[in-house]
Formats: C-alpha cells, sequence, structure tokens
C-alpha cells in the first residue's frame, strides 16, 4: 500500500526542509562522527539484492537518537535559550538528551516509564552524570510523558520532545543525507523503524527531496502499530493495548508533525511479529556480531516480508543496540511458545 500522495511536489508545506536537515548536518558535526553504511555480502546473496545496515546502534548512545536531541539542545543554545531542560523518553531519546546536556553543560531531567529496560535506565545515568536528574514515573512511555510535561509547565522548564518536534526531527533527517554521500547516489529502498514518526519522517524530507523515486518503507511492531492505523483512518489515532515489547518504538499515537510528514511522503508500512524480531535479533548477533534490542532490529527483520529484485540497493536502519542481556530469557519464551528453537 502506498500511503504517499502523488500529487506532493513541494515540502514547503512541512515544518522541516531539507535545508533545515542540512543546517542539523553542519551544526552536528563537531560532535558526532558520520555513522558507517555497511554493505552485507552474506546477506545480499541470500536476498538477491544488494543490502546494507546503516550502524546507528554505533553512536556515542548506541541509537540514533542522540541526533535530533543534540540538535536540539545546539538550536537552543546558539539562540541564547538554553536553560534547563526536561525529556521523557523510553530510553534511547534519555540517552541522547543526557549525552548532549552533558556535552554543553546544561541540566536536564529525564523522565522514564516503569517498563524501561534496568540496562537504559543505567546507561542514561552513567551517560548523564551530575548533569541529570532521573525520574521513573508512569507504567508506559505515554503515562510517562504526560507527567513530564506537567513538570516542565510546573518548574517553568524547556521540554525537549522525543519526535514531535521540527529541530529533532531535522536531526533525525541527518542520517538519510548520511546515506546518499556515502553511496554516492540514492538508495532505491530504505526501511526505517516507526514510533512516533521522528525518524521516519527526517529520513523521508530528506531522501524524498534529493530523489523522489526512493521507497520508504516505515516498520512496526506487532500490536504497536500507531502509524498504520493512524495511515489507514487517514488521521491521528491513539492504538489501544499497545505491547510494549519493542519498547524504544511502542508509542500509542504517532506526532503531528511525524504523521503529516508521513502521510505525504512514506510509501508503506510493515508490521513484523514479536517472533520475527527475536529471530532478527539472534541472527544480527550469530550471523553478524551485532548486539541490538528490539526496536533496532525492526527493519531487518521486514527485509523478509518485502519482494526484492536483483539490482535494487536496500539499506536497513539498524536503530538502536541498547539491549538488555536479561531479556534473551524472555526471548527465548518467545520463541519457544512458537514452537521454535532458538538459533544455534
Amino acid at each position: 500500500m502506498c500511503y504517499c500522495d502523488p500529487g506532493f511536489t513541494s515540502l514547503s508545506t512541512t515544518d522541516v526542509t531539507l535545508s533545515a536537515i542540512n543546517q542539523a548536518r553542519i551544526r552536528l558535526a563537531p560532535y558526532l562522527d558520520q555513522t558507517p553504511l555497511q554493505r552485507i555480502p552474506r546477506l545480499s546473496e541470500k536476498l538477491g539484492a544488494d543490502i546494507w545496515f546503516k550502524r546507528e546502534d554505533l553512536t556515542p548512545v548506541r541509537s540514533f537518537k542522540v541526533r535530533g536531541a543534540l540538535n536540539k539542545l545546539l538550536v537552543l543554545k546558539n539562540n541564547g535559550q538554553l536553560r534547563r531542560v526536561v525529556c521523557a523518553s523510553a530510553g534511547n531519546h534519555a540517552q541522547g538528551f543526557a549525552f548532549s546536556c552533558r556535552l554543553l553543560n546544561s541540566q536536564g531531567v529525564v523522565f522514564l516509564p516503569k517498563n524501561t529496560p534496568k540496562q537504559k535506565v543505567e546507561q542514561v545515568r552513567y551517560i548523564g552524570g551530575a548533569w541529570i536528574k532521573v525520574v521513573i514515573s508512569g507504567e508506559n512511555f505515554d503515562d510517562c510523558y504526560r507527567e513530564s510535561v506537567a513538570y516542565a509547565q510546573t518548574h517553568d522548564l524547556s521540554f525537549i520532545h522525543p519526535f514531535d518536534d521540527k529541530d529533532v526531527v531535522a536531526g533525525q533527517g541527518t542520517l538519510g543525507v548520511e546515506l546518499v554521500s556515502a553511496l554516492k547516489k540514492a538508495p532505491d529502498t530504505v526501511l526505517v523503524p516507526v514510533g512516533g514518526g521522528g525518524l521516519a519522517a527526517g529520513v523521508c524530507v530528506a531522501l524524498k527531496s534529493i530523489a523522489p523515486n526512493v521507497r520508504i518503507v516505515g516498520v512496526e511492531a506487532e500490536g504497536a502499530e500507531a502509524m498504520r492505523q493512524s495511515l489507514n483512518q487517514g488521521q491521528r489515532s491513539t492504538f489501544r493495548n499497545i505491547d510494549t515489547f519493542a519498547d524504544g518504538t511502542a508509542v500509542d499515537t504517532p506526532g503531528v508533525l511525524g504523521f503529516s510528514i508521513c502521510q505525504s511522503l512514506l510509501d508503506d508500512v510493515v508490521v513484523v511479529s514479536r517472533v520475527d524480531i527475536v529471530e532478527a535479533i539472534y541472527q544480527l548477533n550469530n550471523d553478524y556480531g551485532m548486539v541490538v534490542e528490539p526496536s533496532g532490529a525492526l527493519s531487518f527483520a521486514a527485509l523478509k516480508h518485502l519482494e526484492l529484485d536483483c539490482a535494487e540497493r536496500v539499506v536497513s536502519v539498524i536503530s538502536g543496540g541498547n539491549n538488555d542481556a536479561a531479556r534473551f530469557q524472555e526471548y527465548q519464551q518467545i520463541l519457544s511458545s512458537a514452537g521454535l528453537k532458538k538459533p544455534a
């Protein structure tokens, strides 16, 4: 299914432009190295296409989220508006936020939901050090988000949204520009994980501005299909009883900005099951030596659901590597329940 509007010819109707993304890239360059883009020969042979991984698990916080958080804080700093800041996160945005606060000597408060993996909580504390305070609150991200916004208003703090902010989306969009720079041309297909829609929106603006025929496929976890549901309904809607297994993308309602851009530019959404995700985690670890969290494995898990051409250059965004080793027992139980064995 194609969600993008075939009559869409201008990006001026959005709050995020290629120019803003390029400015973000210049802004981030002194602080963040370009992440590797790796061709995967073994997988290319298996799938009969030219497969590449964009390794966002190799950023300083093991996630793409640092791009948006740091860009937002740098914009505030450059405008003389950087003061105490607060964020809500399922874990990865919090790490990018904590990294940015420490880098720019800004005091920050991080709200994390109760279901945040312990590994992510400890990483946030370590990365931010004395520059951040951690508050555990809410049963899931959306509860946590509401409480963090109320806290920011009560204490007159600047709220740094994890995805529904033009500077955050522009920061995430730098990933798309990097792809073209590394490949020397635009890829044919790009798979990106979708939660609130910030990464997908930024990548869509970047790539569709450069090469309108690029196919961009969003990937959601089964039971957390807020973007696909909203696109099918033609308006933002809330996904009820959300499954938080892929915690990094477990958002019940897509962002206003992310939905608007994805509705115009995203070509398709693929939904992958828990079993798909767990098999992807094990395969990435066993075959390629990569440690990837559930949301970070979404794009890879979706590859087997696509029809690929032998001449097609496909980029799978490996979006996060903050996996908690304690979860491998949970992964094994998921495979066992499906009558499958853990890969050797």
